[in-house]
């Protein structure tokens, strides 16, 4: 099908002659405010009258009704300046299918994301916009803002850099924005219009009745999206003649149908070509179609689609093709990616919501939201299994999935994950506010969560996990589980804490400490326990670390957890010494070496002893200090760790330096730096993180 200048089936390309860009696409119409719009990114604006270059990008709005062309004349005017900006055209879309305003901090942390700048998780509005304000301060883009409810949503993201562009569209002015005079749009020239008419129908059908023609594209009203279905209709049907749609359309009522009551007269005509291309749908093709109204973030793809409708997987795509010849969906991203992805245009996602809700009972809609959320379970289960070794138990489960919900490879999967992460964030947001389905919604968030952390790794998907903790708190909060609850703030209590907002860190801890212990789970509260003694010891003060951390230690002796009760005690030994009380934090480190002697970790006990030597020479016992680092050494060696082993000995260099003894020190630089030479025969392995309640030793 040939693309248009509206957003609901394509881009753009020029008119006369219909010359398609780089990607194949066409153009039509809209010469008049195209060469306007340029116009206007020379004109001097207020700043500039007095002789001062304007601090800020310049701002261009497009305004027009849903369906009116203007993210595709947006589009096509972003194609034509792209070279002016070689940093690259920027996009968000600043409305959610139904109409809601996006929140400027997800709209900003999408940009962040694709600016490659790193986002500070759980980072608030004020942050995150001030971020993308320094990112394009150094950096000359055009940013196309598409669908802004107002100009509260377009002020917080504008460049403070002349040298960027913004192209904004919504639905009217951005009052509040200064310096900013819309093109307005209407309907196309009536001979641009026949020619975009054309491009569905070939020459032939409007050559052989030109009046017929132009009185169809009269009907729509000049508008793309109306010439789009009806164009997409007769391009469907190649026998049928351009009177025949003509007199179909002209028959329709101009009422509200099933979308409620009188339409305002400038809507109608979409209403009827919609209407016309709807009720020429065979019966599950409509019901789709309806169904469709539920896809999260107006994107669908086949696996989508197929678990919404209950069909075949193959039946799906084949229909979603048929809807992308109507004009009634678009292609998302790169038309020749596969899995494709369709997006639901924004003039449509109204108008599906509304007929869902009168065609479709509340049981099926929740029936049809359920077997989309089970499937995409499913889905993200497999993709994080395929990052399993070969023989382990996920990779037995992933093998007997349906071949239709299995990923062959890696490589695979993480570009589905990819593709498909807005989609996937938005439907654990959407399941969560349901409210009916928190079950599925809890297993929804836990299976993204985990398939983030596999194929991202914890710290790139920090973002996203902060944003899917919270999902977790808001669902536990409401269900009264407390056991999640406190899993959840502690997640959240740690990334705070990686954030470096360390008070609202020990808040959270101090809320899953609550939470675990109405859970009555004894790892939620000793773990909880132990992240208040780390904050506290973050913002230092080492007395109350110490007396958490000793909390922690007396619940870990009563349940006999020897690895963790070693762990304590160095850390009750570290925030000893930082207060100078080297006489306790010394038996500390001698009970945490104790502790990893029973547990036969070496590594840990070499490390141990390592700490209770820099204690002993703080403590002004420089000979105890050298037998203790010596001892270290020893154990670091037998337990075959050569990195350790070589730190150890550089640290038992600078303890024979300051005693007064450089030869015996250059003895054990020389041996560390031997350690430390690469052997190229070897190679280090990363290990795939996973993802529960991070333990507490993940942040020693």
């Amino acid at each position: 099908m040939t693309d248009q200048a509206v957003d609901v089936g394509g881009s753009a390309a020029e008119c006369e002659p219909a010359a398609p860009d780089a990607s194949g696409r066409q153009f039509f119409g809209r010469q008049r405010e195209l060469k306007e719009l340029r116009e206007d990114v020379e004109r001097a604006g207020l700043d500039t009258l007095s002789g001062r270059k304007s601090p800020r990008a310049r701002v261009l709005l497009i305004a027009g009704r849903p369906g009116s062309g203007r993210t595709a004349l947006a589009e096509e005017l972003a194609r034509q300046l792209a070279a002016d900006y070689p940093d690259g055209v920027l996009r968000a879309r600043l409305r959610e299918p139904g109409g809601a305003p996006v929140p400027a901090e997800r709209v900003a942390r999408d940009l962040l994301d694709v600016l490659e700048v790193p986002v500070p998780p759980g980072g608030g509005e004020d942050e995150l916009t001030q971020l993308v304000r320094e990112a394009l301060a150094e950096r000359r883009v055009l940013l196309l803002l598409d669908d802004a409810a107002g100009a509260e949503q377009v002020d917080p993201l504008l460049p403070q850099n002349a040298d960027c562009l913004v192209v904004a569209t919504a639905r009217g002015p951005l009052t509040g924005i200064p310096d900013v005079r819309p093109c307005t749009l209407g309907g196309l020239d009536p001979k641009a219009a026949v020619e975009f008419l054309q491009s569905f129908t070939g020459a032939v059908r409007i050559t052989v009745d030109p009046r017929t023609a132009e009185n169809l594209v009269e009907e729509c009203a000049g508008a793309p999206a109306a010439i789009a279905l009806v164009g997409g209709w007769l391009a469907i049907r190649p026998q049928a003649a351009v009177s025949d749609v003509a007199k179909r359309l002209h028959a329709l009522p101009g009422d509200g149908w099933v979308l409620g009551g009188q339409l305002p007269v400038a809507e109608r005509p979409l209403a009827r070509a919609f209407r016309l291309v709807y009720e020429s749908l065979p019966g599950p093709n409509a019901r789709l179609l309806r169904l469709l109204s539920l896809a999260p973030a107006g994107i669908v793809d086949a696996q989508t689609a197929s678990a919404l409708a209950g069909c075949s997987v193959s039946a799906a795509q084949n229909t979603l093709e048929d809807f992308v010849a109507y004009g009634l969906l678009r292609v998302e991203g790169d038309p020749e990616e596969r899995p494709a992805q369709y997006a639901v245009p924004g003039w449509l996602a109204p108008l599906l919501h509304r007929l869902a809700q009168a065609a479709d009972r509340p049981g099926e809609l929740q029936l049809a939201r359920a077997r989309m959320l089970e499937r995409t379970v499913r889905l993200l289960q497999s993709c994080r299994a395929v990052t399993e070794p070969d023989g382990s138990a996920a990779r037995k489960k992933l093998a007997g999935l349906p071949r239709a919900l299995r990923f062959p490879n890696e490589r695979l999967a993480a570009a589905w994950l990819a593709t498909r992460r807005p989609a996937l964030l938005a439907a654990a947001r959407l399941a969560v506010e349901d409210g009916d389905l928190d079950t599925l919604a809890r297993r929804l968030v836990a299976a993204l969560v985990r398939a983030l952390a596999a194929h991202r790794g914890t710290e790139a998907a920090a973002p996203d996990l902060y944003g899917l903790h919270q999902l977790v708190l808001d669902v536990a909060e409401r269900r009264a589980l407390h056991r999640e609850k406190a899993a959840a703030l502690l997640n959240l209590g740690d990334l705070d804490a990686e954030a470096g907002r360390t008070g609202d860190a020990l808040v959270r801890y101090r809320a899953a400490l609550d939470a675990g212990r109405a859970a009555n789970d004894p790892y939620a509260t000793g773990r909880a326990m132990e992240s208040v003694g780390g904050a506290h010891q973050e913002l230092g003060d080492w007395t109350r670390a110490a007396d958490w951390y000793g909390r922690a230690l007396a619940q870990r002796l009563a349940r006999g957890e020897l690895e963790d009760e070693a762990r304590l005690y160095g850390r009750i030994g570290a925030v000893l010494t930082y207060a100078g009380r080297y006489g306790e934090a010394l038996r500390s480190w001698r009970a945490a070496v104790a502790g990893y002697r029973r547990l036969g970790d070496l590594p840990s006990q070499a490390r141990a002893l390592s700490e209770a030597a820099r204690v002993q020479e703080y403590a002004g016992r420089p000979e105890e200090s050298l037998r203790t680092c010596r001892e270290a050494v020893e154990w670091a060696r037998q337990a075959g760790d050569l990195r350790l082993q070589a730190a150890l000995q550089l640290r038992l260099a600078d303890t024979l330096d300051r005693l007064g003894d450089p030869a015996g020190a250059r003895l054990h630089r020389g041996a560390a730096e031997r350690l430390l030479e690469p052997d190229p025969g070897t190679g280090e392995e990363e290990e795939a993180p996973a993802y529960e309640i991070r333990s507490a030793s993940a942040k020693d």
